[in-house]
């Protein structure tokens, strides 16, 4: 039975939750000058002094209050007669009695997760409804008793459907059981979401970080969080979040921009999609490596070492067996070239025992440090520039037969390589799969270190080569892995979980599957489904748990016109998805008909975002006009690949859809909804 809420001025209860409200605040203001009033001076050292002095400042972020948004959202009262407030941060008076416990903290676990079959020692669980950060209302649940009919809060579907302008924002509040049990998954677990529209995914993986750094923050601190999203526009929507729950201590970043701050080439160029799909292909991992190793020369001659009025001779054949032994160590090429003077020293110093001297190993030392060791290790073992060798392979015909012999054919070799070679590596246009070969290549010279937990959203468009650069960085820690394969629209995406979590190296991990749809409304949700038979066929079809049906509706008038009809009658935020192709001229019809918008990823505050259906991904709105879905499909290199981009688009609006036809709709999508 829906819950009523109480929402009268004179309900003492409701005046009594609004007093700790406003106590909370004061104690939440008190919290924050008491760290204020803390000096870094007293630390013992200078080093100790900043250590202090970023701690505090951190601290002073996570105390932060906006009046706009509630500390606390939920109660519960127990059966053993203690109550709490669950906020997003943890409040306490002077004497130390919790004001507002963190949603994170244990005693919060039964907010989500309570039930009237399981109550988790819960009585009552109480939802707050908030305008503006101020209390207006709030509904009881009695765990303690049988329902009656069906359960549902208006509370909580007015949470979830609440029209939002801007960024995305967290929903700490409405967190369903299914999704905190993932947000609540061990560190050691790497998780794998495959999550429908609507589903909240991107939001459960966020929460996870923050639930993570909530539970293990000294290692997260040392080891390091990343939040890896698809592009610029999708890190700008989501930026908000982590920070809105006090936490701001993850990284954000895209594939590309990871790996070239760790290569430090720049992204310049850009790959026809079958040199891309080629680039990308897990065999290049190999062709690399066989590039790095074979700079390794094997020896014409021994090494000779002069020392007093002594000669030494180490013949090639011991030099060879130093070799073999070090790279079989299993280590990358630099730390074993870093190793290969003191494995030579100590050939020398069996030498010297042989003949009755006793070296010690300061003699060593001496040897491997002296001129003609080192000279004689570089001619062996020279040093690997990544962006060289790469450069190389990309340029020289027999260089790279040789590393791909046997892995690609004489075709695909032709296909990887340059039209036209630059005139040195500094030079050369570096593509995004080419940053991340450069990465590869990076890390056979030198080990690339591991974070602590990675979140990687939409990591069905990621490509193997792409998956092994975040393998790299989660090799001794953790993963959030979140995306959708029928949302899968790069032309090398994967084709399986099971795939993608192999070249991640947790073949392992558990895969999730979230197909209760919170966001999309169910006529939307229905239409969008009817494209999964010819691109997703595996995948189970996403419903939607919302009452209201939403609206959509068809029509093919001007763009111009229709988005000024439908911000007339609706409030929220209003996206207009177009074809790629179209975005100029959109524009264009926009200012001359003074329609004001925002262009997708630029800064501004006008309610109608232009996006262009490459970017849609990820984004929300309230309402969504959707325009020409036939040219959205034809705008891919192929046809499921544009049906994929197409479902997208359709499954972006959060209360309304208009579909804005130019002549026919994909035949996949069936007659219009009668």
């Amino acid at each position: 039975m829906p819950s009523t809420p109480t929402d009268h001025p004179p309900d003492p209860e409701l005046a009594a939750e609004r007093e700790h409200l406003a106590e909370s605040r004061r104690q939440l203001a008190r919290m924050r000058e008491r760290t204020a009033s803390l000096d870094a001076g007293t630390a013992a050292d200078w080093v100790s002094r900043e250590v202090l002095e970023s701690s505090l400042a951190e601290r002073m972020r996570q105390l932060t209050d906006d009046p706009t948004v509630p500390l606390f959202f939920g109660r519960l009262d127990r059966s053993n007669g203690e109550t709490f407030h669950v906020g997003r941060r943890h409040i306490s008076d002077p004497s130390g009695n919790p004001m507002v416990v963190d949603w994170r903290a244990p005693v919060s676990l039964p907010f989500y997760r309570a039930s009237s079959i399981e109550p988790m020692g819960v009585d009552v669980r109480r939802r707050y409804g908030f305008g503006q950060g101020v209390l207006t209302a709030y509904e009881d649940e009695r765990l303690s008793v049988a329902p009656e009919g069906e359960e549902y809060s208006s509370i909580l579907e007015a949470e979830i459907e609440r029209p939002r302008v801007g960024p995305m924002r967290d929903i700490v509040a409405t967190i369903q059981p299914e999704q905190d049990v993932i947000v609540r998954a061990d560190l050691d677990d790497t998780v794998c979401v495959q999550g429908a529209p609507g589903t909240g995914k991107t939001a459960v993986g966020l929460h996870r970080a923050a639930y993570l750094l909530y539970a293990h923050r000294d290692q997260l601190r040392r080891q390091g969080v990343l939040v890896v999203g698809p592009n610029a526009s999708f890190l700008r929507y989501i930026r908000d979040v982590l920070p809105a729950l006090g936490e701001v201590e993850a990284n954000q970043a895209t594939i590309e921009d990871l790996v070239a701050e760790a290569t430090g080439a720049r992204l310049r160029g850009e790959d026809p999609a079958a040199r891309a799909v080629l680039k990308g292909d897990a065999r290049l991992a190999e062709v690399l490596r066989r590039a790095v190793w074979s700079q390794v020369v094997a020896p014409t001659e021994g090494l000779l070492v002069p020392r007093g009025s002594r000669r030494w001779r180490v013949p090639s054949y011991e030099v060879d067996e130093v070799i073999e032994g070090l790279r079989s160590r299993g280590v990358r090429y630099g730390a074993a070239r870093a190793m290969l003077p003191q494995a030579l020293a100590h050939r020398v110093l069996v030498l010297m025992e042989r003949s009755g001297d006793s070296p010690d190993d300061r003699v060593q030392d001496a040897v491997a440090r002296s001129k003609p060791v080192k000279a004689y290790a570089a001619a062996v073992w020279p040093v690997v520039d990544p962006k060289r060798l790469v450069a190389r392979l990309l340029s020289d015909q027999e260089a790279l037969a040789a590393a791909a012999e046997g892995i690609l054919d004489v075709d695909e070799q032709a296909l990887l390589r340059w039209g036209s070679p630059p005139r040195s590596a500094g030079t050369a246009r570096w593509s995004a799969a080419d940053l991340v070969l450069l990465d590869e290549a990076r890390d056979l010279v030198e080990r690339t270190p591991s974070l602590a937990h990675i979140v990687v959203d939409e990591a069905q468009d990621l490509s193997p080569m792409m998956l092994r650069a975040l393998a790299r960085r989660s090799s001794t820690g953790s993963l959030t892995v979140l995306g959708d394969l029928a949302q899968a629209t790069t032309p090398w995406a994967t084709t399986s979980w099971a795939e993608a979590l192999l070249h991640l190296g947790k073949p392992g991990a558990h895969v999730e599957q979230l197909t209760r749809g919170f966001r999309v409304p169910g006529e939307v949700i229905e239409y969008a489904a009817r494209l999964l038979p010819h691109i997703a066929p595996d995948l189970e079809p996403p419903t939607s748990v919302r009452r209201s049906r939403g609206e959509l509706s068809f029509e093919d008038g001007p763009v111009a016109g229709t988005v000024e009809s439908v911000a007339a009658r609706a409030a929220g935020s209003i996206g207009l998805i177009v074809p790629d192709a179209q975005v100029v001229a959109v524009a264009r019809e926009l200012t001359d008909a003074r329609v004001a918008f925002t262009a997708v990823g630029e800064e501004g505050v006008e309610p109608v975002d232009l996006v262009p259906a490459s970017l849609a991904k990820g984004l929300e709105f309230d309402h969504v006009v959707l325009l020409d879905p036939a040219a959205i499909v034809a705008g891919e290199p192929d046809r499921r690949t544009g049906l994929r981009r197409l479902y997208v688009c359709l499954t972006r609006p959060v209360t309304s859809l208009t579909v804005l036809t130019r002549g026919d709709l994909p035949p996949e999508l069936g007659p219009v909804p009668g």
